[in-house]
């Protein structure tokens, strides 16, 4: 099976993409019947995943409405007023385009207005079946629930890695938030099963951060050739330094001129989607690499439970076999989880090594 790029026959693995788009619809977003379910594409986006998906929620009873537009040359922008206002009235908003619209004003609106969000920007049909239709969706979230339940409990939180990655923050009781969970909740954003996230106090996120896995945006960006060294202090980036990707990201993130936000750094997640071993360019799928860390930078919305701001925009870049220490425990060591009962979890679900 290929790992980066896309297999463009519309029969290939047709039973599978099949399978998970019904588990999407059905068992992820839980689509009632009458419900108006508004999935949004753009003209990068792999309409083989939307078809299925919208045929998903018509065959359970919902009421599909499909949505594609072109694609914009930044993530969170606004998009036009059609779709702004056919997401805001929606019960449930499947999102996948690849320039994607969360933390825009439309995105916001639509949550105040109750509406069931996930973010699958860039999916297609290889990431549905590896992500989706191929894994233990409940086992994942079992699997969550444990990381999220010892990340609370610890206080000092240091990571550390090979490629030069020393960060240090204290969560000072912070909410750990499991993002990849079901749709249960209205006016709330899910996203992709395998991912807990939060913010340490901002104040106390200082060091060295090196993104050597993926970093999007910017467009140009994706699975990354060279690494890219950020210094933070007060949760807040002050330099970026590296290669020609390190300054392809420096010159987007001057170029959003927003010096005020921009720079903080938004949320830190754990990623363990078992369906996900290595970087593929797609950034949904590269944040739950098993065993990875994902950090975000810009904007920040209230579902990670710290604090609320916006920003020009947002981007994400992940830290490839993180060593984390919690409380100066080794919790995890270059990618592997240490503790009993999360490896007890991860046999379960046949990761190997485990």
């Amino acid at each position: 099976m290929f790992t980066i790029g896309m297999e463009t026959r519309d029969e290939y693995m047709s039973y599978e993409l099949a399978k998970g788009a019904l588990t999407l619809a059905r068992d992820v977003m839980l689509v009632q019947r009458g419900e108006n379910v508004v999935i949004t594409g753009d003209s990068c986006t792999d309409r083989r995943v939307v078809e299925a998906v919208a045929g998903a929620v018509f065959a359970i009873g919902g009421q599909p409405t499909v949505i594609y537009y072109p694609t914009a040359p930044n993530s969170c922008v606004e998009p036009c007023a059609p779709v702004a206002a056919a997401v805001a009235a929606s019960d449930v908003w499947i999102e996948f385009t690849y320039s994607y619209v969360m933390h825009s004003p439309c995105f916001r609106a639509a949550l105040a207005a109750g509406c069931r969000y996930i973010c699958l920007t860039g999916m297609d049909v290889m990431m549905m079946v590896r992500t989706i239709s191929n894994i233990d969706y409940g086992l994942v979230i079992e699997l969550g629930e444990t990381l999220l339940r010892q990340v609370q409990a610890a206080d000092e939180v240091i990571v550390k890695s090979a490629a030069g990655t020393n960060l240090r923050g204290c969560n000072r009781g912070r909410k750990v938030r499991l993002s990849g969970k079901r749709a249960t909740e209205k006016g709330y954003p899910v996203m992709l099963a395998g991912q807990i996230s939060w913010c340490p106090i901002e104040e106390t996120i200082e060091g060295t951060l090196v993104f050597d896995g993926a970093l999007w945006p910017p467009l140009e960006l994706g699975r990354l050739s060279s690494p890219v060294v950020l210094t933070l202090k007060d949760g807040r980036v002050e330099d970026i330094r590296g290669g020609h990707d390190a300054q392809v990201f420096k010159r987007w993130m001057e170029g959003l001129n927003d010096p005020e936000n921009m720079y903080r750094l938004a949320h830190y997640s754990l990623g363990f989607n078992p369906g996900v071993a290595a970087i593929t360019g797609r950034i949904v799928e590269d944040e739950r690499v098993f065993g990875c860390i994902e950090f975000g930078i810009g904007s920040q919305g209230k579902s990670i439970m710290g604090k609320e701001w916006a920003a020009a925009g947002h981007t994400d870049g992940i830290v490839l076999h993180p060593t984390i220490v919690l409380d100066g425990t080794v919790w995890e060591e270059e990618g592997v989880y240490l503790n009993p009962e999360v490896r007890s979890i991860c046999r379960k679900m046949g990761i190997q090594g485990y």
